[in-house]
């Protein structure tokens, strides 16, 4: 069995709700809880790595720091978007289950089976 690792905000439904699914099924993923252990930038290039997507898409536009911090600037690279995240986990789009090399983010929750082995 492919180790399972959640990417978990315990106040966010729709985290709860994927650990949730998992867990209906008898899995138990090593849970993360990353606003009390940041992640750090090499994490995070290696999370958008196996998500395949930009450190933009991973960025939740409605945070406060979102705003605060000037993120829409589309002049911003991806290790400035990281180092932001990196910086303020809570800009960290969630939740995020990893399985190997695959990753997803569960939203709605349901998506973390998409990549369950």
């Amino acid at each position: 069995m492919t180790d399972l690792t959640l990417y978990h905000n315990p106040r966010c439904s729709k985290s709860r709700a994927a650990l949730e699914i998992l867990e209906a099924r008898g899995l138990a993923p090593t849970v993360v809880r990353y606003l009390d252990t940041p992640l750090e930038a090499t994490q995070l290039r290696s999370l958008l790595g196996k998500l395949g997507l930009s450190a933009r898409q991973l960025l939740r536009s409605g945070e406060d720091e979102y705003k605060a911090l000037n993120l829409a600037d589309a002049s911003l690279s991806d290790e400035q978007l990281i180092a932001a995240m990196a910086a303020h986990p809570k800009l960290i789009e969630r939740p995020i289950l990893v399985a190997g090399d695959k990753a997803v983010i569960g939203r709605p929750p349901e998506k973390v089976l998409e990549i369950l082995p």
